[in-house]
C-alpha cells in the first residue's frame, strides 16, 4: 500500500485528572493506528505537570510533559470528561490555551467547555456532547451558551478555525477531521477504513448533518 505525505506533524493531547478514557483511545488511539499509514505523524500526552493522571474511573496514565516543557504541536486537542468541571477554573490550563495560536487549538467532546473558559471560542462556532448524563442538569452543548459570541451547534465537527468535536465515540471522528486537514481527505479515508470504522463515519455524518467549516457546510 503506497504511504501518503510524508509531512511531519505532531499532536499534542492535552489530559488532566478526570479526563475520560474514550477520548484517549479516540485521539491517542487513531493516531498510533494512522502512523501505520502516515509514519511521520506523533502524538505527544501534556498535562500541567510531567507524570501520573488519574483518569475517570480511576485509571492512570503518565503524561510525559507538562506545560512548562511541552514541545511546540501543531495542534493541540483539549480532551473532556468529568474533570473539566475543574480545568474551567484552572488557571494553568487556560493560561496555557491563551498562549496557543488559535489556529493550532481543538477540543474532543467536554474540552469545549475548557476552551470556552479559556476566551479562545469568543466568536465562533463550536460542537461537544449533544446529550446530559448522570447528574448532569444540562447538557454541555447547552452549557456553551453561557459563554456570549460562541454559537452552539449539533454537529459532528465544527471547524470555526478552532476544531471542536462533538461527544464521546466522536473524538475518533475529530480525529480522523484533523488528519484530513494535514493530510488530505484520502489519507482520512484510509485511515477510518484501516481502523474499521469507515461505515460509522459516514453514518455520523448523515445523522448530524453537515461537518461545519467556517459557518459552511463540508462534505465527509
Amino acid at each position: 500500500m503506497r504511504l501518503f505525505e510524508n509531512r511531519r506533524v505532531r499532536f499534542g493531547v492535552i489530559v488532566y485528572d478526570g479526563v475520560e478514557p474514550i477520548d484517549i483511545g479516540g485521539t491517542v488511539g487513531v493516531l498510533s493506528m494512522a502512523r501505520r499509514l502516515l509514519p511521520n505523524i506523533e502524538a505527544v500526552l501534556i498535562a500541567a505537570k510531567a507524570g501520573t493522571v488519574t483518569l475517570a474511573s480511576e485509571l492512570t496514565m503518565l503524561a510525559p510533559y507538562g506545560f512548562d516543557d511541552a514541545p511546540s504541536c501543531d495542534v493541540h486537542i483539549v480532551c473532556g470528561g468529568p474533570g473539566w468541571q475543574a480545568e474551567v477554573t484552572n488557571e494553568q490550563m487556560l493560561a496555557f490555551l491563551q498562549r496557543q495560536k488559535p489556529e493550532t487549538l481543538a477540543s474532543v467532546c467536554t474540552g469545549a467547555l475548557i476552551l470556552a473558559a479559556a476566551g479562545v471560542l469568543d466568536g465562533k462556532s463550536a460542537t461537544t456532547r449533544r446529550v446530559a448524563v448522570g447528574n448532569e442538569d444540562k447538557a454541555p452543548l447547552q452549557l456553551l451558551q453561557n459563554y456570549p459570541g460562541i454559537e452552539p451547534r449539533e454537529a459532528v465537527v465544527v471547524d470555526s478555525g478552532i476544531v471542536t468535536g462533538g461527544g464521546v465515540s466522536l473524538a475518533i471522528d475529530t480525529t480522523l477531521y484533523l488528519i484530513g486537514r494535514f493530510y488530505g481527505n484520502n489519507a482520512r479515508n484510509e485511515v477510518a477504513r484501516l481502523i474499521e470504522y469507515d461505515r460509522a463515519y459516514a453514518a455520523n455524518y448523515a445523522a448530524l448533518g453537515t461537518l461545519c467549516v467556517g459557518g459552511a457546510p463540508g462534505r465527509p
